[in-house]
């Protein structure tokens, strides 16, 4: 179908961002619609036509730039109030222009996006999303990229509120507000007859079905009186159990300050309980912790007796702030506080350690409760904490053996063994001699360890591992006072294949530097000439792709070092095994390593 449109100039007001402009519902005796804008100069504007002239309804008096306008009101009932956002504060308008809302959502970015759907207020900056229900603070998300918008699904039809981040990288960020883990979940009909569904338990203890009973019903003649009655009988049940929690409230609460009053007060500290998990992942070689209590969190404070990188996690809204610490009169690496925001049960972190360095996590989780009280959970930091248990290695590899001897038994040694690397189960398996297999997430070198009463023998493609092994292992024989022979073979091959391994993943952080480095001075080169067009391809592509390389800068903390760090330690064990300190030439392994090629690095190795 084609149309004929004939342009037509109603007014002009000031320069305006994208979404600042809406067409109130029009009235039920009047067929025409107002217009509602608003400008940079902070003036919202309501007009409608009279006589083929614009005649304005109310007009507000200048202020900060408006980034955004939406409609809202009432849900079911037409949507006639005006709201904008204007740095970070939110107003709300009456579509007379009566001011009825003033907001300070005391966000540290200004607002970009704002979705309104009743009393609930979706708000984004250019990497926050926060969630408001009567202007009071519900939920918060730091987004791993740019948000360009934000909507919610209608309310009317999910039983939940479901909001929606449009995100620069082209993807569809769907969140999730009931972030609670599920702890069992069954098949079959439970509501009402007729109709299957899905039961689920959550950790705090919720009991949930998500039914195929279709939520809106087509009512026939007679029907609409039974649907009305069994809605009334449900609100009345509902009322009855809400008076019943309110004054058991109120007797646990009168309870609780007898009990805190009496002799026996300290049986008044309040009790909680904490789901927690503590795993390797293998995609990024690094430990998710997860910490999910019943009542909203109010603080964790995370302390390590080792060397350990925090890593940034999308899901995780707390703010962290770190404390200085002195490792070396009282073992503390790292101190950080992640303040929760309200409503948050459950927080993820991310942290990768050192292999080599082995010691204790602690995290003190502290819930908003009265009076306050905090449980410590601990966390077992490995000597060789990045390996992860597998089925099956590649023997054609180069492997490094080292074989330990002695008047030890299969338990003993299998402890050692416990102590030394994550997965392994803390019982001695059945029988005379056992084999595992390992994998380094970080690296992907590989480690097989075969081990009975009175002997063991670990083979692994990476020298580095086996000298963990040996000085772990004999500093835990000496505790115990068993004597230990020690014998290794060292496979020279495997030096080289271990920094092929390492090749790829330095040769890619090094380029990410770089780039980083550069994208300042060519946004500077950018301004001055006012386009890019003088610039090569590749440094075009910088300046195009440079908020997804600032990003995944953030993401891997420390890398660069880490990766430093892990061939200097292999230099130092290759020629420690051969009874030679060459920690003196470091310096000289550092300024290769500055200037990485990589037929110059096993140069170096080999002529040491």
């Amino acid at each position: 179908m084609e149309m004929v449109l004939n342009r037509a100039d109603y007014l002009q007001v000031g320069v305006t961002s994208p979404k600042t402009m809406k067409l109130l519902p029009a009235s039920k005796h009047k067929a025409t619609q107002k217009v509602v804008i608003g400008d940079h100069d902070g003036v919202v504007m309501c007009f409608g036509m009279k006589k083929g002239e614009a005649v304005a309804v109310f007009k507000t008096l200048p202020g900060q730039k408006i980034a955004r306008l939406e409609l809202g009101g009432v849900l079911n009932t037409p949507q006639e109030r005006i709201f904008i956002a204007a740095g970070s504060e939110i107003r709300g308008f009456t579509k007379r222009g009566k001011q009825f809302l003033s907001f300070e959502t005391n966000l540290t970015e200004s607002i970009k996006a704002m979705h309104i759907s009743g009393s609930d207020l979706f708000l984004s900056a250019s990497y926050i999303y926060n969630h408001y229900c009567d202007c009071k603070d519900q939920h918060y998300y730091l987004c791993g990229d740019k948000i360009n918008d934000v909507i919610c699904l209608p309310v009317e039809r999910s039983p939940r509120i479901i909001p929606i981040l449009a995100c620069q990288d082209r993807v569809l960020r769907v969140l999730q507000m009931l972030s609670e883990s599920v702890t069992s979940i069954q098949g079959g009909c439970v509501g009402k007859d007729g109709y299957d569904e899905i039961v689920v338990s959550t950790y705090s203890g919720w009991v949930t079905g998500l039914t195929t009973e279709p939520i809106h019903k087509e009512s026939g003649p007679g029907e609409e009186l039974k649907i009305n009655q069994e809605m009334q009988n449900k609100i009345s049940s509902l009322r009855r159990e809400l008076e019943h929690l309110q004054y058991k409230v109120l007797q646990e609460r009168e309870n609780y300050q007898q009990c805190s009053q009496s002799s026996k007060a300290k049986s008044a500290v309040p009790s909680f309980s904490i789901n927690d998990k503590f795993t390797l992942n293998k995609d990024d070689a690094s430990y998710s912790l997860i910490l999910e209590v019943q009542t909203a969190i109010d603080n964790v404070l995370i302390q390590s007796d080792v060397p350990i990188d925090l890593l940034d996690v999308d899901k995780n809204s707390a703010v962290v702030s770190f404390s200085s610490c002195d490792s070396e009169s009282n073992d503390n690496f790292l101190l950080a506080t992640y303040r929760c925001q309200a409503n948050t049960t459950r927080l993820e972190l991310k942290i990768r350690s050192i292999e080599g360095q082995y010691g204790t996590l602690q995290a003190y989780v502290t819930p908003r409760i009265q009076p306050k009280t905090c449980q410590v959970r601990q966390y077992h930091i490995k000597p060789l904490s990045l390996h992860q248990r597998t089925h099956f290695i590649d023997h054609d590899r180069p492997m490094n053996t080292l074989t330990l001897t002695g008047q030890f038994s299969f338990a003993e040694v299998h402890s050692w063994v416990v102590f030394c690397l994550p997965e392994v189960p803390e019982k001695p398996p059945a029988g005379e001699c056992v084999t595992f297999y390992f994998q380094n997430t970080f690296l992907d070198t590989q480690l097989e360890s075969i081990y009975r009463k009175g002997e063991g023998v670990f083979k692994s493609d990476n020298i580095s591992t086996i000298s963990i092994l040996k000085d772990v292992l004999s500093k835990e024989a000496t505790k115990r006072k068993i004597n230990l022979n020690i014998t290794y073979e060292i496979n020279e091959v495997s030096v080289k294949h271990t920094l092929k391994l390492i090749h790829p993943k330095l040769e890619y952080q090094l380029l990410l530097a770089k780039k980083v480095q550069l994208i300042d001075a060519l946004k500077e080169l950018q301004v001055h000439e006012g386009n890019t067009d003088f610039l090569i391809p590749e440094y075009r592509s910088i300046l195009e792709e440079a908020d997804h390389l600032q990003e995944e800068y953030k993401k891997q903390p420390a890398h660069l070092e880490r990766l430093y760090g892990m061939i200097t330690d292999l230099f130092i064990d290759k020629f420690k095994f051969k009874g030679t300190n060459v920690k003196s030439k470091v310096p000289l392994l550092l300024e290769i390593l500055d200037s990485y090629d990589q037929n110059a690095l096993i140069a170096f190795f080999d002529a040491a």
